[in-house]
Protein backbone atom coordinates (compact mmCIF):
# COMPACT_ATOMS: atom_id res chain seq x y z
CA UNK A 1 0.00 0.00 0.00
CA UNK A 2 1.23 3.50 -1.14
CA UNK A 3 0.42 6.38 1.30
CA UNK A 4 0.34 10.13 -0.27
CA UNK A 5 -0.26 12.97 1.80
CA UNK A 6 -1.01 16.08 0.19
CA UNK A 7 1.46 18.36 2.02
CA UNK A 8 0.69 21.36 0.14
CA UNK A 9 0.00 24.97 1.87
CA UNK A 10 -3.99 25.75 0.65
CA UNK A 11 -4.85 22.42 1.44
CA UNK A 12 -3.02 22.88 5.00
CA UNK A 13 -5.14 25.76 5.65
CA UNK A 14 -8.73 24.90 3.76
CA UNK A 15 -7.84 21.68 6.35
CA UNK A 16 -7.34 24.40 9.27
CA UNK A 17 -11.06 26.32 8.35
CA UNK A 18 -12.88 23.12 7.92
CA UNK A 19 -11.69 22.30 11.10
CA UNK A 20 -12.50 25.51 13.35
CA UNK A 21 -15.71 25.08 14.92
CA UNK A 22 -16.67 28.58 14.25
CA UNK A 23 -16.31 28.26 10.61
CA UNK A 24 -20.20 28.15 9.31
CA UNK A 25 -21.96 25.15 7.34
CA UNK A 26 -21.86 26.97 4.02
CA UNK A 27 -18.30 27.71 4.11
CA UNK A 28 -17.93 23.84 5.74
CA UNK A 29 -19.56 22.59 2.79
CA UNK A 30 -17.19 24.53 -0.04
CA UNK A 31 -13.94 23.63 1.65
CA UNK A 32 -14.86 19.69 1.59
CA UNK A 33 -15.78 20.86 -2.44
CA UNK A 34 -12.68 22.21 -2.81
CA UNK A 35 -10.21 19.94 -0.66
CA UNK A 36 -12.00 16.42 -2.69
CA UNK A 37 -10.98 18.40 -6.01
CA UNK A 38 -7.27 19.17 -4.82
CA UNK A 39 -7.03 15.30 -3.82
CA UNK A 40 -8.36 14.60 -6.73
CA UNK A 41 -5.73 15.91 -8.78
CA UNK A 42 -3.15 14.20 -6.76
CA UNK A 43 -5.24 10.65 -7.14
CA UNK A 44 -5.55 10.50 -10.42
CA UNK A 45 -1.90 11.18 -11.63
CA UNK A 46 -1.85 7.28 -12.31
CA UNK A 47 -5.28 7.26 -14.06
CA UNK A 48 -5.22 5.10 -17.27
CA UNK A 49 -5.06 7.23 -20.66
CA UNK A 50 -5.23 6.25 -24.15
CA UNK A 51 -3.78 7.72 -27.09
CA UNK A 52 -6.05 9.25 -29.67
CA UNK A 53 -6.24 11.78 -32.48
CA UNK A 54 -8.74 14.78 -33.01
CA UNK A 55 -9.59 17.24 -35.56
CA UNK A 56 -8.30 21.02 -34.89
CA UNK A 57 -9.69 23.98 -36.29
CA UNK A 58 -6.08 23.51 -38.89
CA UNK A 59 -4.75 20.45 -38.46
CA UNK A 60 -5.40 16.94 -36.79
CA UNK A 61 -3.47 16.71 -32.96
CA UNK A 62 -2.51 13.45 -31.53
CA UNK A 63 -3.59 13.76 -27.73
CA UNK A 64 -4.83 11.44 -24.84
CA UNK A 65 -8.03 10.70 -23.54
CA UNK A 66 -9.40 8.24 -20.24
CA UNK A 67 -8.41 4.81 -21.60
CA UNK A 68 -12.24 2.37 -21.40
CA UNK A 69 -13.31 0.83 -19.18
CA UNK A 70 -13.76 4.19 -17.69
CA UNK A 71 -12.67 4.14 -13.69
CA UNK A 72 -15.36 4.09 -11.28
CA UNK A 73 -15.82 5.94 -7.94
CA UNK A 74 -17.30 4.74 -5.45
CA UNK A 75 -18.54 6.49 -1.88
CA UNK A 76 -18.80 5.56 1.27
CA UNK A 77 -22.14 6.15 2.28
CA UNK A 78 -23.35 7.92 3.95
CA UNK A 79 -21.02 10.82 4.48
CA UNK A 80 -18.91 9.80 1.15
CA UNK A 81 -21.90 11.43 -1.22
CA UNK A 82 -20.24 14.92 0.33
CA UNK A 83 -17.25 13.91 -1.79
CA UNK A 84 -18.79 12.78 -4.97
CA UNK A 85 -19.20 16.37 -6.69
CA UNK A 86 -15.19 17.11 -6.33
CA UNK A 87 -13.95 13.85 -8.05
CA UNK A 88 -16.25 13.69 -11.00
CA UNK A 89 -15.74 16.97 -11.58
CA UNK A 90 -12.38 15.97 -12.30
CA UNK A 91 -13.40 12.75 -13.85
CA UNK A 92 -16.71 13.47 -15.45
CA UNK A 93 -16.51 9.90 -16.97
CA UNK A 94 -16.04 7.99 -14.88
CA UNK A 95 -19.10 5.71 -13.64
CA UNK A 96 -20.65 5.99 -10.02
CA UNK A 97 -20.75 2.96 -7.59
CA UNK A 98 -22.06 3.30 -3.55
CA UNK A 99 -21.01 0.96 -0.86
CA UNK A 100 -23.22 1.74 2.60
CA UNK A 101 -21.00 1.10 5.36
CA UNK A 102 -21.50 2.24 9.28
CA UNK A 103 -19.34 1.90 12.12
CA UNK A 104 -20.49 -0.94 14.76
CA UNK A 105 -19.78 1.85 17.95
CA UNK A 106 -19.26 -0.97 19.82
CA UNK A 107 -17.30 -3.56 18.53
CA UNK A 108 -15.79 -1.06 15.75
CA UNK A 109 -16.32 -3.04 13.13
CA UNK A 110 -17.78 -2.50 9.65
CA UNK A 111 -21.40 -3.25 9.08
CA UNK A 112 -22.62 -3.49 5.07
CA UNK A 113 -26.22 -2.36 4.54
CA UNK A 114 -25.87 -1.09 1.03
CA UNK A 115 -24.09 -2.70 -1.93
CA UNK A 116 -24.38 -1.02 -5.45
CA UNK A 117 -21.06 -2.30 -7.37
CA UNK A 118 -20.92 -3.59 -10.67
CA UNK A 119 -19.85 -7.42 -10.78
CA UNK A 120 -16.83 -7.08 -11.95
CA UNK A 121 -14.66 -4.88 -11.72
CA UNK A 122 -11.76 -6.67 -14.20
CA UNK A 123 -9.20 -4.31 -15.24
CA UNK A 124 -10.99 -0.70 -13.68
CA UNK A 125 -9.60 1.67 -11.81
CA UNK A 126 -11.56 1.74 -8.15
CA UNK A 127 -11.35 5.46 -6.57
CA UNK A 128 -13.48 4.68 -2.97
CA UNK A 129 -14.23 8.38 -1.18
CA UNK A 130 -14.57 8.63 2.60
CA UNK A 131 -14.06 11.97 4.70
CA UNK A 132 -12.47 10.00 8.00
CA UNK A 133 -9.91 6.81 7.83
CA UNK A 134 -9.81 6.02 11.52
CA UNK A 135 -9.79 2.82 12.44
CA UNK A 136 -9.62 1.37 8.84
CA UNK A 137 -12.40 -0.84 9.73
CA UNK A 138 -14.78 0.45 6.71
CA UNK A 139 -11.97 1.36 4.24
CA UNK A 140 -10.54 -2.33 4.36
CA UNK A 141 -14.17 -3.42 3.73
CA UNK A 142 -14.55 -1.79 0.51
CA UNK A 143 -11.54 -2.41 -0.42
CA UNK A 144 -12.23 -6.46 -0.01
CA UNK A 145 -15.40 -5.74 -2.00
CA UNK A 146 -13.80 -4.18 -5.03
CA UNK A 147 -10.95 -6.95 -4.87
CA UNK A 148 -13.34 -9.94 -4.92
CA UNK A 149 -14.96 -8.27 -8.13
CA UNK A 150 -11.35 -8.46 -9.42
CA UNK A 151 -10.15 -4.98 -9.16
CA UNK A 152 -6.32 -5.09 -8.79
CA UNK A 153 -6.12 -1.03 -9.10
CA UNK A 154 -7.52 0.69 -5.65
CA UNK A 155 -6.91 4.84 -4.80
CA UNK A 156 -8.37 5.41 -1.13
CA UNK A 157 -8.76 9.36 -1.14
CA UNK A 158 -9.84 10.42 2.48
CA UNK A 159 -9.91 13.87 4.41
CA UNK A 160 -8.45 13.06 7.80
CA UNK A 161 -6.52 9.67 8.59
CA UNK A 162 -4.46 8.55 11.99
CA UNK A 163 -1.67 6.19 11.84
CA UNK A 164 -3.79 3.15 13.25
CA UNK A 165 -6.43 3.05 10.23
CA UNK A 166 -3.37 3.28 7.89
CA UNK A 167 -1.48 0.81 9.56
CA UNK A 168 -4.97 -1.59 9.14
CA UNK A 169 -5.21 -1.03 5.76
CA UNK A 170 -1.77 -1.63 4.82
CA UNK A 171 -1.92 -4.79 7.07
CA UNK A 172 -5.22 -6.12 5.63
CA UNK A 173 -4.18 -5.46 1.81
CA UNK A 174 -0.74 -7.07 2.13
CA UNK A 175 0.58 -7.26 -1.56
CA UNK A 176 -2.27 -8.45 -3.04
CA UNK A 177 -3.26 -5.28 -5.63
CA UNK A 178 -2.00 -2.04 -5.99
CA UNK A 179 -3.83 0.13 -3.47
CA UNK A 180 -2.93 3.85 -2.88
CA UNK A 181 -4.17 6.11 0.08
CA UNK A 182 -4.46 9.92 -0.36
CA UNK A 183 -5.22 12.33 2.19
CA UNK A 184 -4.64 15.95 3.26
CA UNK A 185 -3.98 15.54 6.72
CA UNK A 186 -2.53 12.46 8.94
CA UNK A 187 -3.37 13.18 12.69
CA UNK A 188 -2.30 11.90 15.53
CA UNK A 189 -3.47 8.44 16.49
CA UNK A 190 -7.48 7.14 17.95
CA UNK A 191 -8.73 7.65 21.16
CA UNK A 192 -10.34 4.87 23.39
CA UNK A 193 -13.47 4.72 21.24
CA UNK A 194 -11.71 4.86 17.62
CA UNK A 195 -12.22 8.60 16.95
CA UNK A 196 -9.42 10.98 15.66
CA UNK A 197 -7.50 13.14 17.27
CA UNK A 198 -6.44 15.87 18.66
CA UNK A 199 -9.79 16.92 19.15
CA UNK A 200 -12.01 16.95 16.10
CA UNK A 201 -15.47 18.18 18.10
CA UNK A 202 -17.54 19.61 15.70
CA UNK A 203 -15.58 19.21 12.51
CA UNK A 204 -15.59 15.38 13.23
CA UNK A 205 -19.31 14.95 13.82
CA UNK A 206 -19.76 17.19 10.69
CA UNK A 207 -16.98 15.02 8.77
CA UNK A 208 -19.04 11.90 9.57
CA UNK A 209 -22.30 13.65 8.76
CA UNK A 210 -21.35 16.00 5.70
CA UNK A 211 -24.27 15.37 3.82
CA UNK A 212 -26.57 16.71 6.15
CA UNK A 213 -24.83 19.83 6.40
Amino acid sequence: MQLHVADHPLIRHKVTVLRDKSTPSPTFRLLVDELVTLLAYEATREVKVAECEVETPLTTATGTKIADPPPIIVPILRAGLGMLDGMTRLLPSAEVGFLGLKRDEETLEAVTYANRLPEDLTGRQVFLIDPMLATGGSLVAAIEYALERGATDVTCVCLLAAPEGIAHVQKSVGDRADVSVVVAQVDERLNEVGYIVPGLGDAGDRLYGVVDL
